[in-house]
């Protein structure tokens, strides 16, 4: 029924397969998840659920008066599709075993890490310019951002700016272990994000 779960990134680590070769894995700690709202065409609109992670320790009333069918106060709170409305209730709890299985194929989305003010050469992978010969003191430079006569820089133009901290998918990637009572998941792969980050894990149809 639900296809998706909130989770955090916890560590990478390695296992070994049955034929004896070493995958790198990523260990996540997805759910317990509990849904806070159902979403309806003739309420909202479209069709969706609104699921909860974590234990937020200070709530403010809204966000009491919102969970309060729930029985808990969420910390994060995502939107998923739900096909089957009627097997889904306020309250419910959904854990990483009741939703995945070992062997599937899932996708992750998490936010990149935070990499600051970077130059052309380390955002974009710029070759820069002459390194000898004196024929060149902006060794890391862009060089020309702009053409003669437009007067302008096109949007769009590959410049120095802020590196990371951006919205990333990756698909594809296999459930290798799943352990049901401390809710840890192992991913064949790399996650992105850093530790403690916090990642949507999404079953692949």
């Amino acid at each position: 029924m639900i296809k998706s779960l909130l989770g955090k990134k916890v560590e990478m680590s390695q296992v070994f397969l049955d034929d004896g070769t070493v995958a790198p894995v990523t260990i996540l700690t997805v759910g317990p998840c509990w849904i806070t709202q159902i979403k309806t065409l003739d309420t909202d609109g479209y069709s969706a659920i609104q699921i909860g992670y974590g234990r937020k320790k200070r709530p403010v009333r809204a966000m009491l008066g919102h969970c309060k069918k729930c029985g808990v106060t969420p910390r994060f709170f995502r939107e998923i599709e739900l096909d089957e409305e009627e097997k889904a209730k306020v309250g419910d709890e959904c854990r990483v075993a009741d939703v995945f299985s070992v062997g599937e194929k899932v996708s992750i989305t998490g936010i990149s890490k935070g990499k600051g003010f970077a130059g052309v050469v380390k955002r974009w992978g710029f070759h820069g310019g002459p390194k000898t010969h004196g024929q060149s003191t902006t060794h890391r430079s862009a060089g020309s951002i702009g053409s003669q006569g437009v007067g302008r820089v096109f949007k769009g133009k590959k410049m120095p700016g802020r590196m990371g901290r951006d919205k990333i998918t990756v698909k594809g990637l296999e459930v290798i272990e799943i352990d049901k009572k401390t809710n840890l998941i192992k991913i064949k792969g790399a996650v992105p994000g850093n530790r403690h980050g916090l990642v949507i894990v999404k079953k692949e149809t």
